[in-house]
């Protein structure tokens, strides 16, 4: 297994550097200086920013001052924060994202794995039908329409929530129910399907007819193998409950790094941009990583290859 690591780690140093290469020229690439939109700020001003975060220099050489800062582990500095570096501000808002991502995956994976079992336990019935109709409807709902539904229902009608900010615990759960809801959906349909496969299977009928217990059946034997294409999922969905949570964090007034995300794209902010897309892609590689250990532990008929 070390020796599994140690080569998808090498694996990702070529995929990381296709990434930091293609974000630094795409940006710069990209219509518009980080400095235009300082409406007051005279041409020998800009000239003396532009001086000062190496603009001024010829393309080649800022990609190789930018590498050289990012084998030291610096991000840089944000042109539109100028007293914060990247790295403060990942380290202050990363964790208000995870927080909420995680969040939102506890709501996914109570929600999607009960519809998931009870539609493979009764399938083709009312109920069946029933759940994969909603699962169906929560994949077709956009966030951007989801939160503001959950936000009049729960929040302005019924009074249960606060409609935004991040200061008390049940500040929490319509962000997260907002982001986990179409995650939750998927998860339902891909566990219904996995379970009624392994419910099929030669292992499940010796397991009945030596007269163990259904409850026994289902989540000793059905459910390891029928949790497997959602374990395949996982890897993935996390990722995107983190990146897909900057829509979820403007509707709620969320402090997370999804607002910076946004500001940097409309500023230019070279650095901030650079700097969170390689956040995002280390942290999308090592929930991959994560998920291929975790399906060869639970499937032996895998290995480490």
């Amino acid at each position: 297994m070390l020796r599994y690591i140690a080569k998808r780690i090498l694996e990702t140093i070529p995929v990381l550097f296709v990434v930091i290469t293609l974000t630094f020229f795409m940006t710069r690439l990209a219509p518009g200086r980080p400095f235009d939109s300082e409406k007051e700020t005279t041409p020998e001003i800009r000239k003396q920013l532009e001086h000062f975060y190496g603009f001024d220099k010829p393309l080649w050489q800022q990609y190789l001052i930018r590498m050289n800062q990012l084998l030291h582990g610096d991000l840089g500095r944000s042109h539109k924060y100028i007293s914060r570096t990247v790295n403060s501000i990942i380290a202050e808002s990363a964790p208000v994202s995870l927080k909420l991502g995680l969040l939102a995956l506890v709501f996914a994976l109570v929600l999607g794995m009960a519809a998931g079992i009870l539609s493979s336990l009764r399938a083709n019935s009312l109920t069946d039908h029933a759940s994969m109709s909603l699962a169906t409807l929560g994949i077709c709902l956009p966030t951007f329409v989801l939160g503001p539904l959950l936000v009049y229902v729960f929040a302005l009608r019924f009074g249960w929530f606060n409609p935004s900010g991040w200061f008390m615990p049940s500040d929490r759960i319509l962000p997260a129910l907002t982001l986990g809801i179409y995650y939750a959906a998927y998860i339902a349909r891909l566990l219904r399907g996995g379970m009624l496969e392994v419910m099929q299977q030669d292992y499940i009928r010796t397991a009945r007819a030596k007269g163990a217990s259904g409850l026994r059946v289902l989540f000793r034997h059905a459910l390891r193998g029928g949790v497997l294409p959602v374990i395949s999922f996982l890897g993935p969905a996390i990722a995107g409950l983190i990146t897909g949570s900057f829509v979820v964090e403007k509707i709620f007034d969320v402090p997370g790094i999804g607002q910076y995300f946004v500001t940097a794209a409309t500023n230019r902010d070279y650095g901030l941009i650079e700097g969170l897309v390689i956040f995002f892609a280390v942290l999308i590689i090592l929930m991959n990583l994560l998920v291929d250990i975790v399906l060869v532990w639970l499937n032996p008929k895998l290995r480490f290859e």
